[in-house]
């Protein structure tokens, strides 16, 4: 609060020849001396104000202000040594100043309050009574400030006066030998340090009394310079206060710590501060609120967030029991101290990897196959995986509360929340989060998303592309949604195909165009497959053929190179693969269409691939009564090619597991599987297998079952391991020795266009530039690189510079 400023008056020129009249200063000032007195005892309300003006004005006239401001300064002084000071210290009893002396002794806090409170109100009602008594006395004294006080420059009579209140009350002997509080200021001090340290454990004190004192410490100054850094309150009161709240936050940290419970801890500190906060703008001044603030986060908050962090009911407690505003309190507390909240947010870090680790570790667990003699638990793997990436967005869900009602919505701790997911997703410990991903998105477009609104839709594909986000190694990702998309198109698997194409249009905004190419352009393939299975229809019907016995052909013509038709075998199948050997029926129909696809596209060649294909066939079975049972029957092509070797195969005749081999030429493994989803699953056993066992060998023999049951019309023969699934680890690692090869070529092309760019370039700046150009993708190896490097110099598309140190390449046009 700034000095207290008396408003200007308005002076009455005196009646003319006053200044003729003579004067006896000794006279005079007797007469305003009485005055003065009636002023200070509150008896003046007979005086005449403009003869006491008239009689100041003369002293003025007559040259003799100086003998005036001296006579009045002398007379304040020698009355408030006499008559307020004397007052000021009867409050001081004896145990009032010892207990401010040497701590709280036999006295109760109540009586100690009112001790305290009556000195308080004691030199309350002695400054406000000075206050007004100046004024009054200014009012006559005008014309001395105005004349005397400019030209000698000196303070004016009221100024002068409050600063005689503050050198003779305020710093005046308290006069007491008991205490070692010897100045009335310093006692005040006390009083009022005390009063807040009751208020601190709990009291009601008098905030009023106190504001008027510290209102008084505000208009006073330490020295005639009436600066802001030198108002008594600043000089005198506030180091005191803030050394004391030093000393007591100290205290109550230690104790706090004592009781080893971060949330009380949390709370306690919050309403501490706004205790302080309050106290500054009620009691104290709002310009000590900032250096209060500043001595509680230092004893409270930065010399001990991080034990509080990491005690046993901290982060890691609050985060698994889901304590969210204690929480919001701590996070508040380190966003005091530290505006990066480092110590915070590597407790939630760490805490988020350890349960991501856990998560993983649960699902390594769940993969293993079951022990001998136990029962095989059908899609264990696919199941785990599912449940993986459940577990996964359930704990995002989890965190995303906590940053939404903990954390205040923080974009850095969003930022650190995020790297904390993408480290446990990407964990060198754990390779299959790309897959499982997959898996999860492939699920929810077979079969999840059925029945479900479009915000319900909306939600789990913005799930989907959540997860995406936290994936590193998005080309080996895009290797499997390809492999498992594909699937779900060509067997007619997704509810919607316009929800697979809302998460390609997601995709596309979040990886870009070059990552959905192949993906749209799958759609494109499917697209143009309908019209020309249309076309060959119209194409058969136009030519008039009158075989009855045709097979209808629905055909998916897939552009090489978009789908990935070889990755459900291993590269030495692929290498090895025969062509399959069709029916005569099937293999008329497929050179039918062959000769129809080269008059709409001459020169294109068309590869087969049976292990891809549906059939739907009619069975007809024998029933108890000597009738026939049809059976519509939905399979893989290769089952409808096993199927139709059986059609005029005499009731008694058998084929071996090598005959149906060697007429068909499907692959063993796919044979196997196929033969048993027809002779070993009991819901589809069109065919019966001697001996009856769960496992197909070679030496096997088959026969239709003519008395095939069923109460269906219609079936459907599924494949072991037909639908999506997660992969085994012979299958995992071929796959990731396939997206290591495509990533040769990926990173050749980056290292190419760098050194085109760059033509010179040393080795290390070289392997940093290669690693942002593809992190987008993929985070390459090093060594990885420097094998390209390499490879890229021996082919003569780079050269080392020579004698460059460190080493460094050039390019070669």
């Amino acid at each position: 609060m700034a000095a207290m400023r008396r408003q200007a008056q308005k002076i009455r020129a005196p009646r003319r020849g006053i200044d003729q009249e003579s004067i006896d200063f000794g006279i005079t000032w007797k007469n305003l001396e009485v005055a003065f007195k009636e002023i200070l005892t509150k008896n003046a309300s007979k005086l005449s104000y403009e003869e006491l003006y008239r009689h100041a004005y003369r002293i003025v006239l007559k040259k003799k202000g100086q003998e005036l401001y001296i006579a009045v300064t002398t007379f304040i002084r020698e009355w408030l040594e006499q008559n307020v000071c004397g007052k000021i210290r009867k409050l001081l009893v004896p145990s009032l100043l010892t207990t401010l002396a040497d701590g709280p002794t036999g006295a109760s806090v109540n009586e100690r309050r009112t001790a305290g409170d009556r000195f308080l109100h004691g030199l309350k009602d002695a400054w406000a009574d000075h206050q007004v008594c100046m004024a009054m006395m200014a009012d006559v004294l005008m014309y001395l400030d105005r004349v005397y006080g400019a030209d000698m420059r000196n303070p004016s009579v009221y100024h002068t006066c409050m600063d005689l209140f503050r050198d003779h009350v305020l710093l005046a002997d308290s006069g007491s030998q008991e205490s070692s509080l010897k100045s009335v200021l310093l006692i005040l001090n006390a009083i009022v340090l005390e009063q807040i340290q009751m208020e601190r454990s709990g009291d009601v004190i008098n905030k009023a009394e106190i504001k008027n004192c510290i209102n008084m410490l505000e208009a006073l100054y330490q020295s005639g310079s009436e600066t802001e850094d030198q108002r008594l309150y600043i000089t005198s009161f506030e180091p005191d206060f803030l050394e004391a709240s030093k000393m007591f936050y100290q205290h109550e940290g230690e104790q706090l710590m004592r009781e080893g419970n971060a949330e009380t801890y949390s709370e306690k500190v919050t309403k501490r501060i706004k205790e302080e906060q309050e106290r500054c703008r009620s009691t104290l001044s709002e310009s000590t609120t900032h250096k209060i603030e500043e001595v509680v986060e230092l004893e409270l908050i930065a010399n001990r967030i991080r034990d509080v962090i990491e005690m046993e009911s901290g982060v890691r407690f609050m985060i698994d029991n889901e304590r969210l505003v204690p929480l919001g309190l701590l996070y508040d507390l380190s966003a005091r101290v530290d505006p990066k909240k480092v110590e915070l947010t590597k407790a939630v870090q760490k805490r988020i990897i350890d349960l991501g680790n856990e998560v993983n570790k649960a699902v390594i667990e769940a993969s293993q196959p079951p022990p001998p003699g136990a029962p095989a638990v059908p899609n264990q793997q696919t199941a785990a995986a599912l449940k993986w990436v459940e577990d996964i967005l359930s704990l995002k869900d989890k965190f995303d509360a906590i940053w939404l009602e903990s954390f205040r919505l923080d974009q850095a701790m969003q930022t650190s929340l995020t790297r904390s997911f993408a480290d446990f997703i990407n964990s060198s410990t754990f390779s299959r989060g790309s897959e499982y991903i997959s898996l999860f998105i492939d699920d929810n477009m077979k079969k999840g998303i059925k029945d479900k609104t479009e915000e319900e839709v909306d939600q789990v594909l913005d799930k989907a592309i959540t997860l995406l986000r936290y994936v590193q190694d998005k080309d080996l990702f895009e290797l499997y949604y390809k492999k498992h998309l594909s699937k779900r198109l060509l067997m007619n698997k997704s509810i919607s195909i316009d929800v697979e194409k809302q998460m390609i249009s997601r995709m596309k905004i979040e990886l870009g165009n070059n990552f959905t190419s192949k993906l749209e352009a799958m759609f494109k393939d499917i697209a143009v497959s309908k019209e020309l299975s249309t076309g060959f229809k119209e194409y058969v019907a136009s030519r008039g053929d009158p075989d009855l016995s045709r097979v209808d052909l629905k055909i998916d013509v897939l552009t090489s190179g978009t789908w990935p038709l070889s990755q459900d075998s291993s590269e030495e199948e692929n290498a090895t693969r025969p062509k399959v050997i069709y029916p005569p029926q099937v293999a008329r129909v497929k050179q039918d269409f062959q000769n129809f696809y080269q008059t709409k596209h001459t020169g294109r060649e068309l590869t087969w691939h049976p292990d891809k294909g549906t059939a739907d066939l009619i069975i007809r079975f024998k029933n108890g009564q000597g009738s026939k049972s049809i059976k519509e029957v939905n399979m893989p092509t290769y089952s409808m090619i096993i199927l139709l070797l059986f059609q005029d195969l005499p009731e008694d005749k058998s084929l071996s597991f090598a005959d149906i081999q060697a007429m068909t030429n499907i692959p063993p493994a796919d044979l196997k599987r196929q033969l048993q989803s027809l002779a070993v699953a009991s819901k589809t056993r069109i065919l019966k297998k001697v001996p009856m066992s769960r496992e197909v060998v070679e030496s096997d023999e088959f026969f239709f079952n003519e008395g095939f049951r069923s109460d269906y019309r219609r079936l459907k023969v599924g494949v072991i391991a037909a639908n999506n699934r997660a992969e085994t680890e012979r299958e995992r690692r071929d796959t990731e020795k396939k997206n290591d090869a495509s990533r040769i070529h990926l990173i050749e092309a980056a290292i190419v266009r760098i050194m085109k760019q760059r033509q010179t370039l040393k080795h290390e700046q070289l392997l940093v530039e290669t690693v942002q150009q593809l992190a987008a993708r993929f985070k390459p190896d090093v060594p990885m690189i420097k094998s390209r490097i390499e490879n890229l110099i021996e082919r003569e598309y780079l050269e080392r510079v020579e004698g460059s140190s460190p080493a460094a390449y050039k390019y070669l046009a």
